[in-house]
């Protein structure tokens, strides 16, 4: 069994907070977390229908039955609990005494916001971080194939296998409740194309002519992956640096094994010479940004830049108002000098920039012009 590096932050702030939500993909391991980081408590899941059905009769009776601590699964399936939850806790007065997990983050975030805003501590918890699988000797090229669901590891399950299940049940589960999908093949498609675009710009029009649905119909799909974990805009930094800027969100994916699979990838191999094998590179870097800030419990403050001239600085990073990190990411095993140049255009326009670095899949580390170079194995919060 894999630690989890979030357990250490929500341990210690169950301490603090007298709630706490874990929210995250299916099967990302929200539960396993929850029972192992908090052993005593109780465990309810509301997607089983008698339980469901138990707390929608009784509320007050379902909550107090447990003293020693609750942990609620799959919580966004009675939003009129968090009331309850509320008056409960207020009443009590204890930390930590409910743990709430959920696979659908828009819809849990909103019933927190209404009922529960200044009690809970908001924790995302996503599939594997490279440094909790701690598989410094598998190659990129298998990590961004196999992905990094734990199920895949812990019951040793082949991609191939894992992924089209996931697919087909996260389309006729979570798409129907989340929407009204007349045609979940069309969907399917919806969700393939995207994969096909993964590190470019969105065009919900040119994704729409192709599926034969309008933008309004695309935008809905794609806050339904977003609300489900499956995908996310990466948004552009908002800045006027004497240059016409793209102003429109880039696409990418919660796991990489899943859009290797949605692009009919077959093997690691495969991915050797496939043509969005920079973008996937990419997409696994940006991910590792993003689990070591959600691992730290911090909000990760992410973006990307990108000019009229197609000048492009991959990923950058805010950290605090007027400070920026910038990064480029390059999927080459080796160093070029030219992977320093639209680094050394971009410190010319800005003068946010704290820091730079070159993320790549070589095995050298060191500094070149005040810019640090890196395998992406490498990187720290």
């Amino acid at each position: 069994m894999n630690e989890r590096i979030l357990a250490k932050k929500i341990k210690g702030m169950a301490k603090r907070m007298p709630i706490l939500s874990i929210t995250g993909p299916r099967q990302s391991g929200k539960t396993t977390l929850s029972q192992l980081a908090f052993p005593t408590y109780d465990y309810v899941n509301l997607e089983h229908p008698a339980t469901l059905q138990r707390a929608q009769t009784d509320p007050e009776s379902f909550l107090s039955q447990h003293k020693k601590g609750l942990i609620i699964d799959e919580v966004q399936k009675m939003p009129e609990l968090f009331s309850y939850i509320q008056v409960k806790s207020d009443a009590n007065k204890k930390n930590g005494e409910f743990i709430l997990t959920g696979s659908q983050n828009f819809l849990l975030m909103e019933k927190i916001s209404q009922s529960l805003a200044g009690r809970v501590f908001v924790s995302y918890l996503l599939p594997f971080s490279t440094l909790e699988l701690k598989a410094s000797k598998v190659s990129t090229n298998e990590l961004i194939f196999q992905g990094f669901y734990p199920r895949i590891y812990d019951q040793k399950i082949a991609p191939v296998d894992f992924y089209p299940f996931y697919i087909q049940t996260y389309t006729e589960r979570d798409v129907r409740q989340l929407s009204e999908v007349n045609r979940l093949d069309v969907f399917q498609r919806f969700m393939k194309l995207l994969a096909g675009n993964i590190g470019q710009i969105l065009n919900k029009s040119s994704l729409g002519n192709a599926l034969g649905v309008d933008d309004k119909t695309i935008e809905n799909w794609l806050t339904i992956l977003e609300i489900s974990f499956i995908a996310f805009r990466l948004q552009p930094y908002y800045k006027n640096y004497k240059k016409r800027l793209i102003k429109s969100p880039k696409i990418y994916f919660y796991d990489t094994g899943l859009a290797c699979n949605l692009l009919g990838l077959r093997s690691p191999e495969e991915l050797q010479t496939h043509w969005a094998r920079g973008a996937l590179f990419e997409n696994l870097v940006i991910l590792e940004k993003m689990k070591n800030k959600y691992n730290a419990g911090e909000r990760p403050n992410l973006y990307f830049w990108r000019d009229s001239n197609g000048n492009e600085i991959d990923l950058l990073e805010e950290l605090k108002v007027g400070e920026i990190k910038i990064s480029e990411i390059k999927s080459a095993a080796t160093f070029h000098n030219r992977f320093l140049d639209t680094i050394t255009k971009f410190t010319v326009l800005s003068n946010e920039v704290s820091a730079a670095e070159i993320i790549y899949d070589g095995k050298e580390k060191f500094e070149i012009k005040k810019v640090g170079v890196l395998n992406w194995r490498d990187l720290t919060f």
